[in-house]
Formats: C-alpha cells, sequence, structure tokens
C-alpha cells in the first residue's frame, strides 16, 4: 500500500513538472538570417595592381516590416584577410642607437581587415557584444603569446598593432558604406590595399537587431598573384635553397654589371 502511494505521488510530481520544463525549454526562435553572394570568389594579383573594391550584395530574410521601417536592423560586413602570427617591437633610444627592445606577438591575427557598415560599429552593439564576436577595428581579437606579467603593458602594444596596420593600409573602415538599395536589399563595399596579402581571405557578413547580434554568412575569398610574380612567389616557397643562391648569384653579377658599366678610364 505505501509502495502504490509513493508511486502515485511520484507520477503527480512528474506530471505537475512537466509543464514548466517544457516552458522553460521553450525559447523565441529568431527568424531573420543573412544571404549575401559576391562577383567573384578570387582575385588575381598581377604587378601593376593598385588596389581594388570587391561589392557585396546581400538580403535579409525572414525580417520584421516595421522593425525595417524604423531602420531598426544594422549590417557589418568586413573582409578578413588570412591569420598569423604577428609580432610588435618597441625602439628605444640606448647611446644614442634605436633597438629593438621589447616585443609582443598576438596570435592568428588578422593580417589585413577591411570593414563596412551601416553606421559606426560602436554605435550599432555594446563594447561587450562588439567584443564577443570580434567585429570592429578595436574589437579584433588579439590575444598575446606567452606569459607577459600582469599584463599592463597589453593594451599599449594592441593600440600600436592597430595604429600601423591603419597606417599602412592594411585596416580599413568606412562607416556607411553598407546601403540598402531596396527593402531588405543591401550592398556593402570593401577595400583591397595595393598590399593585399596572397591566400585565402574571408568575407563575413553580420546581422543586429536594435544592438542585438542576431546571425551572421560568411564567405570564402581567394586572392592569388599571377605572371612573375607568382612564378618567383612559388620558387621561394618550394625551393628555399636554390631560390636563395640564385639570388645572391644575381645580386653579385648585377654589381659587377653595374661596376664595369660606370667605371672610369
Amino acid at each position: 500500500m505505501r509502495t502504490l502511494l509513493q508511486t502515485i505521488l511520484i507520477a503527480f510530481v512528474l506530471a505537475t513538472a512537466a509543464p514548466a520544463l517544457a516552458q522553460e525549454d521553450r525559447r523565441p526562435e529568431i527568424g531573420e538570417r543573412l544571404e549575401i553572394g559576391m562577383s567573384t570568389d578570387e582575385i588575381a594579383i598581377a604587378s601593376d595592381f593598385r588596389g581594388a573594391d570587391l561589392t557585396i550584395f546581400g538580403a535579409i530574410e525572414g525580417y520584421d516590416p516595421r522593425l525595417l521601417a524604423q531602420a531598426k536592423y544594422d549590417i557589418v560586413v568586413a573582409l578578413e584577410g588570412p591569420k598569423d602570427n604577428q609580432t610588435v617591437r618597441r625602439k628605444e633610444r640606448v647611446l644614442g642607437i634605436w633597438v629593438n627592445r621589447r616585443s609582443m606577438t598576438f596570435e592568428l591575427a588578422p593580417e589585413s581587415y577591411s570593414l563596412s557598415s551601416t553606421r559606426d560599429v560602436d554605435d550599432i552593439a555594446p563594447a561587450a557584444v562588439l567584443n564577443s564576436i570580434g567585429v570592429g577595428l578595436q574589437h579584433i581579437r588579439l590575444d598575446p603569446v606567452g606569459f607577459f606579467g600582469d599584463g599592463s603593458n597589453v593594451s599599449e602594444f594592441r593600440d600600436a598593432f592597430r595604429r600601423l596596420k591603419e597606417t599602412g593600409g592594411f585596416y580599413q573602415r568606412d562607416p556607411g558604406g553598407v546601403q540598402f538599395i531596396s527593402a531588405s536589399l543591401f550592398k556593402a563595399t570593401v577595400r583591397l590595399p595595393a598590399n593585399v596579402p596572397n591566400g585565402t581571405h574571408v568575407v563575413r557578413a553580420q546581422l543586429f537587431r536594435e544592438g542585438v547580434f542576431i546571425s551572421e554568412k560568411a564567405m570564402p575569398l581567394r586572392v592569388v598573384k599571377t605572371g612573375l610574380e607568382q612564378m618567383i612567389s612559388n620558387a621561394a616557397f618550394n625551393n628555399p635553397v636554390s631560390y636563395g643562391i640564385l639570388s645572391v648569384i644575381l645580386a653579385v653579377l648585377t654589381g659587377w654589371i653595374a661596376s664595369v658599366v660606370f667605371r672610369k678610364d
């Protein structure tokens, strides 16, 4: 009898708890998503390359017409270059000579980064949200390699890294570079610098709704060298010893020819 009562009591508790658990598991579904496309998935770099603009077209699917009419949606499009460990060095004056005294290496930082958005990125979402997804020049993940004491100088090196990249044209931003052309359709333009790194780049588009990150879409873009530049690059990579010996021979030969041509009798 006691066992039967216990069984009935357990069944009653489970029956009453099930709706509550189901309600907790029920989460609001996000209907919006992005679709993007590019005119090309490969860009060839020749000796006369001076930079180029890449246009990305896209659309918001499953959008709320009321929110779209109120301009509650924001879009950020970024072209990220290949990632690699990159080092920043600080020069200090020692006995009248500038030498590298301190350095910091950041793990897998993008070699180039071109950003386009509907408005300034820092006005689109809180800094915490941008940091969590690594969107924006000031929010790219720059994680130092190794141990650096209490970390008090990390911000200094991060700022120096971003400043050098922007000065060199590798990091760029264009607030207002994303424009709606009709209803939910938009286009964005990102810039490839003249010294764009070779390799696989990634185009990322992020959708925000009233400061909340909603969805992301990514597509690869190959940047390859052509002609003589590609031959030299392949030779240096595939046969480094032969390439080095040939470079030394050419340098010596060039110097000898120059000395003969410009020799004063």
